[in-house]
């Protein structure tokens, strides 16, 4: 196994600039502004020829006994518990502060080796900004600047000498599908998560925008590996106001695109919104699978259950390929369907489609109904063959085919979706019109 450091310290320290150093990303939220990150962030960090796993933590106080910063801190108390070494983040601009020494304390009980990092040492004496920390007694503080690269290398160094090397997992052998877990603010995407999980492993709080960055977690589920992806809540645009959500806003679709299928958990305690049907426009258009969750079912009566079947038809409608499943993910009720209709929509959107088939098909539909007539002429399909998944992404080839107008197009997408029972995924046709021979002469 490879070393797991986890990084531990107050908020604004610079963990998530260190995280990202180490790890060679731009996966964590980084900002001017405390309290940023809330959940246990993972990455794996490769510096020479050595191999880590780094855990970025949420700004720590060790004695918060309510709120939101008592969740943050419950999180960092799990990261704690799963270290190898542990990285205290101290600010070497600012020295030591009451805060600091409060969490000194806490990782002294921890039983894990601890390292003090003096960050933001950018053009100060080195020991000068290291002599403030030494009265914690826990060794020599290192100096170093995460957000210049300054004595990171010295710092990985020391901190990896007792650990052999080892290899860490490559991106090969982790397959299966990347589900992103996507909605409004506080329909409880969290708490599915951490259903899912079998664990509290992300702050699931009763407060719109607790989740602000896009939180990736490898797990397995009946021997399976998945990738769950936490995502902060998109609200309306005319309703993001702070820098802070509107880089969550960027992370959470970056989140979908990078996905193989995405949940949309929606609200059944609440009416079906405008931005309901924005996010799952933005799913659609980026051609992601996507399974339909709708939360806190076990919390309504039965007029209000219609009510929402009814507002689902009206204003969803263009999702009909995707399955739809009511869930109390509090009580982790009706998960297990939920994952199995992942699982249909992960193979209908990677599924290999057979050219012969595929060409019957579109015979067939041709046969049912001929396209319009565009002038004097109707636009001719000769064959198909597959051009992509994730989504399923079909070629037709034939002449005049710019011509043919976009309810054929939804036509023939419905034909070879119901032909091949590709549930969960929407489907791409895209056309190519073979070329005249005789069109420069004579």
């Amino acid at each position: 196994m490879i070393p797991t450091l986890v990084l531990v310290g107050r908020p604004n320290v610079g963990k998530s600039t260190l995280f990202n150093r180490l790890t060679r990303t731009r996966d964590a939220l980084v900002a001017d502004q405390p309290g940023l990150t809330r959940d246990r962030h993972y990455g794996v960090g490769r510096l020479g020829d050595r191999d880590y796993l780094v855990v970025d933590t949420a700004g720590f106080d060790p004695v918060a006994k309510d709120g939101i910063m008592h969740e943050m801190a419950r999180q960092a108390e799990q990261a704690i518990a799963e270290a190898d070494v542990l990285l205290f983040l101290v600010d070497a601009r600012v020295g030591l502060t009451p805060h600091d020494e409060q969490i000194a304390v806490r990782l002294r009980r921890a039983g894990r080796p601890v390292h003090i990092v003096a960050n933001k040492g950018e053009g100060l004496n080195r020991g000068v900004a290291a002599a403030d920390f030494h009265r914690l007694g826990l060794g020599d503080p290192l100096v170093v600047s995460a957000a210049h690269g300054d004595g990171v290398r010295a710092l990985v160094d020391l901190v990896l000498a007792d650990f052999p090397a080892a290899e860490a997992p490559s991106e090969a052998a982790v397959t299966g599908p990347r589900v992103a877990i996507v909605g409004r603010p506080n329909v409880g995407k969290s708490t599915l998560v951490n259903a899912l999980l079998g664990e509290e492993r992300v702050i699931a709080f009763d407060m719109p925008g607790t989740t602000r960055d896009a939180i990736s977690i490898p797990f397995e589920r009946g021997g399976r590996p998945y990738t769950l992806i936490d995502t902060a809540g998109l609200r309306k645009r005319g309703k993001v106001f702070e820098a802070v959500e509107k880089f969550s806003v960027i992370k959470t679709l970056q989140a979908i695109e990078e996905a193989n299928v995405a949940v949309l958990v929606l609200d059944a305690s609440a009416d079906v919104t405008e931005q309901d049907a924005h996010i799952a426009g933005f799913i659609v258009e980026t051609g992601r699978a996507l399974v339909l969750a709708i939360n806190k079912w076990d919390s309504v009566d039965e007029y209000r259950r219609d009510r929402v079947k009814a507002d689902m038809s009206r204003k969803l409608g263009f999702l009909s390929f995707a399955r739809m499943h009511s869930i109390s993910a509090l009580n982790a009720q009706g998960i297990g369907a939920l994952m199995k209709s992942v699982d249909g929509a992960y193979a209908a959107a990677m599924a290999k489609l057979a050219t012969p088939r595929l060409t019957r098909v579109l015979q067939m539909a041709v046969a049912k109904q001929a396209p319009p007539r565009h002038g004097i002429f109707r636009p001719k399909l000769r064959y198909a063959h597959q051009g992509g998944s994730n989504p399923p992404v079909i070629v037709i080839h034939g002449n005049a085919l710019e011509h043919i107008p976009a309810a054929y197009v939804r036509y023939l997408e419905r034909c070879y979706l119901d032909a091949f029972k590709l549930q969960g995924t929407p489907l791409r046709i895209q056309f190519k019109t073979s070329q005249n021979p005789f069109a420069d002469k004579g």
